[in-house]
């Protein structure tokens, strides 16, 4: 599929609209491919332009950092261990543009606009936008910049190589070939990803390799609570483990679905596909919500050519073991899976509710039926009850993650041992529901972060009662991290477009917001 070839009067007026003074309180950044530079045979572009309201940047393979175009640069910071230790991050949560750090930018960019569904241009938010009327939550993510950016990156048990907290960072794409190596995929299998091993963090031999995400578990407040106690059974991995305080960092956008499968396929949005939790698929004229419960089955089915999933690449190498991913949408190839059971529901004819679209009236029927048979949040005392009254998305994503845990344990009872997972996948959804409630270090995302925090506790007891915690390696990540949307931050940057392509005829849509497709009608 070829990209949309470009209005460059309507390019530069979106451009300038955006990165006026005015929308720079909401506005951190814009970015675009370099329309002067041309593409790869891949599609890669071969320049990526970012600007703010004081100056544009050219970033290329030479220039990975940025070199600036005109005034002053509008990358501020390239660290991808900014604000760490992490008491320089409470001390300064949210912080202006001027302030920040936006990490690996060239890679990220890159990337991302490889893919045909990205837009025309992305807008990146300042830290502390908030946007209720527009779909924000109070606490956000999806940014470029380092705090949205960075997920926990926790190894403990069997084969590891070093110990202890680490002042380094990974890439959330390492995270699927370090799994894959641990558990005896050859390197040369894996060569060809954008992420890679990290050999010297830990060396193949766990029988028993297991990934463990935590959606949207905001890193320094992870380490934080572990390492005081209050999150004891991530303390109990630290204990036997290793963390790296920089964590790993995301692809952008700093989003669940595209950071899921970059996770654990090893390779960012250009190559595997999903560019965003909802984007505009030019090529068959239709919006796209991947990221919805009543959709989360389908996601393999927007997957390009030649990806490889972290199941499929053990199978590949270790034909007959058997693969396990619990609530895990990126998960084709495994040998259990939860949604090849939704999707196996689905294709009976006999009564089986039509998920639909989502946010459609099917789709609404649909999780009313999921609902019903998801255990009941209230009756288990690894759930924060008040929290449930509070926020229902805390309690539906409670339910998911006990479902969770009982099918953990029930891979794990096999008496004999062939039968057990060489590589499992357990990922868990309060933290992610509690962290948009009240943003970090927030009472709700805190209670959010323990109730996981007990569930894998539980987890880690049954291994250990069934004599085979010492015999697995854990990996402990999110998919972002979160940052607190701030009262007076506000704007939208729906009118200054209007203003500046109207006059030229040249219709756009917005979604996210912040993917801004040119040439494209709106509903």
């Amino acid at each position: 599929m070829s990209h949309a070839v470009i209005d460059r009067a309507a390019l530069d007026a979106a451009v300038a609209a955006l990165t006026s003074p005015d929308l720079a309180p909401a506005v951190a950044l814009v970015c675009w491919p370099d329309p002067d530079a041309g593409r790869d045979a891949d599609g890669r572009p071969r320049a990526v332009l970012v600007a703010d309201s004081g100056g544009v940047a050219r970033l290329d393979a030479d220039h990975p950092d940025g070199d600036v175009v005109s005034g002053a640069h509008p990358l501020p910071s390239t660290d991808p261990l900014a604000f760490l230790p992490y008491e320089r991050e409470v001390a300064d949560p949210s912080p202006d543009h001027a302030r920040n750090a936006y990490p690996l930018p060239w890679l990220r960019l890159a990337s991302f606009f490889t893919e045909t569904r990205s837009p025309d241009l992305a807008v990146v938010h300042t830290a502390g936008h908030w946007f209720p009327e527009q779909g924000g939550h109070r606490g956000e993510h999806g940014s470029l910049d380092v705090i949205q950016s960075r997920a926990p990156f926790v190894l403990s048990g069997s084969g590891l190589q070093r110990h202890g907290l680490i002042e380094e960072h990974a890439r959330l794409v390492d995270v699927m070939p370090t799994l894959a190596y641990a558990a005896g995929v050859p390197l040369d299998d894996l060569a060809h990803l954008d992420g890679r091993a990290r050999t010297d963090l830990v060396a193949p031999g766990a029988k028993h390799v297991i990934g463990l995400l935590w959606d949207g578990g905001h890193p320094g407040s992870l380490l934080d609570l572990a390492l005081t106690g209050v999150l004891p059974s991530v303390q109990r991995l630290l204990a036997r483990g290793l963390a790296l305080t920089g964590g790993a960092v995301a692809e952008f956008p700093s989003l669940t679905l595209v950071n899921h499968t970059s996770a654990l396929t090893g390779v960012g949005p250009g190559r595997h596909g999903v560019v965003g939790n909802v984007y505009w698929d030019r090529h068959h004229g239709r919006r796209v919500v991947p990221n919805d419960a009543a959709t989360w089955h389908r996601t393999s089915e927007l997957y390009r050519d030649g990806v490889t999933t972290l199941f499929e690449a053990v199978a590949a190498a270790r034909p007959g073991v058997r693969t396990a991913s619990v609530n895990e949408m990126t998960e084709r190839g495994a040998w259990a899976s939860t949604f090849a059971l939704v999707r196996a529901a689905l294709s009976d004819d006999a009564g089986a509710v039509d998920p639909g679209e989502a946010g459609s009236a099917e789709s609404r029927d649909f999780l009313t039926a999921v609902r019903a048979l998801l255990p009941d949040p209230y009756a288990s005392d690894m759930v924060t009850h008040t929290r449930c009254e509070q926020d229902d998305d805390y309690g539906f994503y409670s339910a998911i993650d006990l479902l969770g845990l009982a099918t953990m344990k029930g891979l794990f009872s096999a008496s004999d041992p062939d039968e057990l997972p060489v590589v499992a996948w357990w990922s868990q959804y309060t933290t992610d529901a509690a962290h948009h409630a009240g943003g970090p270090r927030s009472a709700i995302a805190t209670d959010g972060l323990r109730d996981c925090d007990q569930r894998l506790g539980s987890m880690l007891d049954h291994l250990e009662e069934r004599g085979l915690l010492d015999d697995c390696l854990f990996l402990l990540t999110a998919d972002h991290g979160f940052e607190t949307a701030r009262d007076e931050v506000r704007g939208e940057w729906g009118s200054a477009l209007h203003a500046a392509l109207d006059p030229l005829g040249v219709p756009f849509r917005d979604e996210g917001p912040g993917f801004v497709y040119l040439g494209v009608e709106p509903d």
